[in-house]
């Protein structure tokens, strides 16, 4: 069972290069900006920052609503549950270890918290049971919030999301994307998904071309068969970036992040009622990003920003 609105992918690291950012441009690239297709068209400082956001780094907190230091005394360990094969989220290091993102964020929490942290992988599909028998006290698996899943598990504040955004080939990159600018383009997306209902709903003057799955979405891409694609900007921006796509391809626009269509986002679950827990874990969430160490974090995954 795959995690939903959210592609599994494979992708490269690379190293952290936030000590070139000065401490203004590094307060930008956390300003993510939430796109909405019937947005009036940005003035030339909303362009200049969005140059300057060329490797964006998701943010949530907002620094005026600093949360409360709970009791941290009362919490001891914390047994932090994960998958087993979802990289570069989750995956089995070299050493046999558990290690990637959301692996390296569990320890830099009980680190921030100041508690012995375990991690153990499981099978995706048993996470929400394992964490109902009390084998494990938390949820750190890049979990969906949804009305079904919020049903079950209560969560932490959001840690990162999957936008959506458009692609086309190198020589028609648009600095911006909005409905007008694409009527009569031909523009691809996966067949029943959460992007091809976006651009039925918000993007009714371009012509639809629908795929089957990813591989025939980004072929038609390079053929030229479409002039943009639109789908799942984490896992294009791996494509971007990797061998597959020949060079071919960039991102064209910024992010569109309606949790409508895209989801509220990827938080942290623990069981119904530990606010205890929930609030420690927000926190520490909170005093990462304050001090940089999310920012490090997301830059040494994700070489090219789905932001």
């Amino acid at each position: 069972m795959m995690q939903p609105w959210i592609v599994n992918w494979f992708g490269g690291r690379s190293a952290c290069w936030r000590a070139a950012l000065t401490a203004g441009a590094l307060a930008v690239a956390l300003l993510v900006p939430v796109h909405d297709a019937r947005a009036a068209e940005p003035d030339a400082d909303a362009k200049a920052v969005a140059a300057v956001t060329a490797h964006a780094v998701p943010g949530f907190w907002d620094p005026r609503r600093r949360p409360e230091r709970p009791d941290l005394s009362r919490l001891t360990v914390i047994r932090f549950l994960t998958e087993t094969d979802y990289p570069p989220f989750n995956f089995t290091g070299p050493d046999g270890n558990p290690a990637g993102f959301n692996v390296d964020l569990a320890r830099a929490l009980c680190e921030e918290i100041k508690v012995t942290c375990t991690v153990q992988m499981r099978r995706f599909e048993t996470l929400l049971d394992a964490l109902a028998g009390n084998r494990g006290d938390a949820i750190i698996a890049s979990l969906a919030v949804t009305p079904q899943t919020r049903a079950k598990v209560d969560f932490t504040d959001p840690y990162y999301r999957a936008p959506g955004r458009f692609v086309a080939r190198k020589d028609a990159v648009m600095p911006e994307i909005r409905p007008e600018y694409l009527e009569g383009k031909k523009v691809g997306a996966i067949a029943g998904s959460a992007h091809e209902a976006y651009l039925k709903a918000m993007f009714t003057d371009a012509e639809l071309h629908s795929y089957p799955n990813d591989e025939a979405l980004r072929g038609a891409l390079k053929r030229g068969e479409v002039d943009f694609i639109f789908g799942d900007a984490i896992s294009l921006a791996f494509w971007i970036n990797g061998t597959d796509s020949e060079n071919c391809c960039a991102f064209s626009g910024g992010p569109f992040t309606e949790s409508r269509y895209f989801g509220e986002g990827v938080g942290i679950a623990v069981r119904k009622g530990n606010d205890l827990l929930r609030q420690s874990l927000n926190w520490a969430l909170f005093r990462l990003w304050e001090k940089g160490r999310y920012t490090d974090l997301w830059l040494r995954y994700f070489s090219v920003s789905p932001f």
